[in-house]
């Protein structure tokens, strides 16, 4: 089959392999063609093309980032009731897949801490420019194959639809309402709309890769969250920062980068056992100041 682009020129033959899903706004395939192999198609009605070009626009300006999904076309594409875009193939499925694989029952923790070190590089990316991604959770963070050796999956951001984008007046958060924080379903909702809605969104994340429910959206149940028993302090120490109530006070991706739930991935094998994360120190106080000195020597050459 041959389509149209949005710039007239044609593509190049496709052929449909599988049905992969279908979301608030339209349906993805898998899709194979000569030039790009296997990738992924996004497919939206026209009611929703500014969604759909919002996306792309996102995913182009962060090209070749490693924590954000990543466009396989620089065109959109427009056919006759729907709308298109291609996107790489994510083989090893979301993290939805990979929590529902554990049936209610906890992730291993220093598996629970990679994945949130690879979420908070891709926010602070996005937060960094003034992004805000407004709809995480667990099924629009895709796994691909690891790159490094020992690691399970790579793990990416996906599903722009609703981000907030900086300085546009047509931006709105209109996130799944079980991740969406309390200033957010506030009567002034929309004002209060920063980084700090995708930390909160975050911290459901985490929570539920412990096998915890996610807070109740009474504005009461707010402080209702609860960490399993035997997650180390650092874990909750994490969450707790993640999910402050007051949007001032809640930590940003900067601030988590370096804190020891996540600095230890480094330093601790995939297979560790929980309570020997909970006990071994894994001098965190000197990662910490070598990543310091990293940091301050990128700025010295920055300034060069």
């Amino acid at each position: 089959m041959i389509r149209e682009d949005n710039n007239g020129s044609s593509s190049s033959s496709l052929e449909f392999v599988s049905f992969l899903g279908r979301g608030g706004f339209g349906s993805v395939s898998l899709m194979r063609d000569s030039k790009h192999g296997l990738y992924a198609e996004k497919s939206s009605p026209m009611d929703f093309i500014q969604s759909l070009k919002k996306e792309h626009r996102i995913m182009l300006r962060f090209r070749n980032h490693p924590r954000i999904i990543q466009t396989t076309s620089p065109n959109f594409h427009v056919g006759i009731d729907r709308c298109y875009i291609n996107m790489e193939f994510a083989s090893k499925g979301s993290l939805h897949d990979v929590i529902s694989k554990f049936r209610g029952r906890r992730m291993p923790e220093i598996m629970v801490a990679r994945a949130a070190l690879m979420i908070l590089q891709g926010l602070e990316a996005l937060h960094s420019r003034g992004y805000v991604h407004c709809d995480l959770k667990p099924a629009n963070l895709l796994l691909f194959p690891s790159e490094s050796f020992g690691e399970p999956w790579d793990l990416k951001l996906a599903d722009f639809g609703l981000s907030k984008e900086p300085k546009r007046t047509d931006s709105w958060c209109g996130g799944t309402p079980q991740y969406m924080p309390p200033e957010v379903l506030g009567p002034n909702g929309v004002e209060m709309v920063g980084p700090g809605v995708d930390m909160w969104s975050l911290g459901c994340v985490v929570l539920q890769m412990f096998g915890r429910s996610l807070p109740n959206k009474k504005m009461g149940d707010f402080y209702a969250w609860k960490i399993p028993r035997r997650v180390s302090p650092m874990a909750t120490d994490f969450v707790t920062k993640c999910m402050e109530v007051q949007p001032s006070r809640r930590a940003t991706a900067t601030d988590l980068l370096e804190h020891p739930f996540v600095l230890r991935t480094t330093l601790i094998p995939l297979g560790t056992d929980d309570d020997q994360v909970s006990t071994k120190t894994w001098r965190f106080d000197l990662l910490r100041s070598i990543q310091k000195q990293q940091r301050q020597l990128l700025n010295y050459f920055k300034g060069c």
